[in-house]
């Protein structure tokens, strides 16, 4: 069955074959100008009622009628089906929103991500490959059609009102993540944020170097400046090019390499707990390499000895083929890759 948009396009191309058709009508059986013609027949069609423009022969008069069968009906059609439409598009708008709005407010354990402009949304499209629950909020009329195309959740307003951010689920959430352009915004957003929650890590962008210590003060846990990061990367390339290259590996499967850097926690149900790590046959099994243990007490163990046993709250940190990384998750006892843990400044 054809859609309200097809039908519409398909009722307007009619309207407008009738009219041409009316209009070229008129023009050759009664000789009148082709605006006297058109105007005959957009008066017609529209049941207007101002009647003949001239006097009509028999044969102009065969041919309004049948101008009046095609054309009001089609008209009236049209008008429908743009009624429709309309109505349609608000209901599918009011649906969608109230949708929205129900899916935000059972949000728990998630993340509120503020700004969408070019950093904001690269990492909305990182964080979704974990997958982690993340609502962004944003106010940019632009940058809102770019979110719905995305399928993203989302509040629209200012990230740093107070109300916008309740809206969001702060009191909930895991973390927030403040990358909007500016500086100044972004301190304002920490301050209030780390206001509404003292739990809440935070994560902020900075664009100056001398804004990061600032960040810091207001309730930041980390700050992170991609101009700095980015010229880093880029004299890593030329410096260590192995090096980067290994990296850049891990993060983005090229040349047919899909290697992963991840961290699992050890749980309960883990089928490899209480034993060492040569016991624990990942390295022969699974083909992936630990290279770091970070222990319940929050003790980080690099280069981990055969010797380290692996024990229930541990976290995994290994390097390897990206398949295999779900055979791990499953031997360590969880059903995906482990929740982040972060580590808190203190306060």
């Amino acid at each position: 069955m054809p859609s309200t948009k097809n039908r519409l396009y398909y009722a307007t191309l009619l309207a407008v074959f009738i009219i041409l058709a009316g209009t070229l009508g008129y023009t050759l059986i009664e000789g009148w100008s082709p605006l006297e013609s058109l105007y005959m027949t957009i008066i017609t069609v529209a049941t207007i009622g101002y009647g003949e423009i001239k006097p009509l022969s028999s044969g102009g008069r065969i041919f309004t009628i049948f101008i009046i069968l095609f054309g009001v009906g089609n008209v009236a059609y049209l008008v429908g089906q743009l009624t429709k439409a309309m109505v349609e598009g608000s209901l599918l708008k009011v649906m969608g929103r109230r949708r929205l709005e129900t899916q935000i407010r059972n949000l728990q354990d998630h993340y509120i991500l503020c700004g969408y402009g070019r950093i904001g949304r690269l990492i909305a499209n990182e964080i979704s490959t974990k997958p982690l629950p993340l609502i962004i909020i944003e106010n940019h009329p632009e940058v809102i059609e770019q979110l719905e195309k995305d399928g993203r959740l989302y509040i629209r307003g200012d990230a740093s009102d107070e109300d916008n951010l309740r809206a969001a689920g702060i009191q909930t959430a895991v973390g927030l993540i403040s990358a909007v352009s500016s500086d100044a915004d972004n301190l304002y957003i920490v301050l209030t944020a780390r206001d509404l929650n003292p739990e809440l890590f935070i994560l902020s962008r900075a664009s100056e170097e001398r804004s990061i210590k600032k960040l810091q003060g207001a309730g930041a846990d980390q700050v992170i400046s991609p101009y700095l990061i980015g010229a880093r990367k880029m004299a890593q390339t030329i410096l260590r090019p192995a090096v980067a290259d290994f990296l850049e590996s891990t993060a983005h499967s090229s040349d047919g390499m899909d290697l992963a850097m991840e961290e699992i926690r050890v749980m309960p149900a883990s089928e490899i707990k209480d034993v060492t790590l040569l016991e624990s046959n990942i390295r022969r099994d699974l083909d992936l390499i630990v290279i770091a243990i970070k222990t319940a007490e929050g003790r980080m163990l690099f280069n981990p000895s055969a010797t380290a046993r692996i024990q229930v709250g541990d976290t995994l940190i290994a390097v390897g083929q990206r398949r295999n990384m779900a055979r791990l998750c499953r031997l360590l006892g969880a059903d995906q890759m482990s929740k982040p843990q972060y580590h808190r400044r203190p306060r």
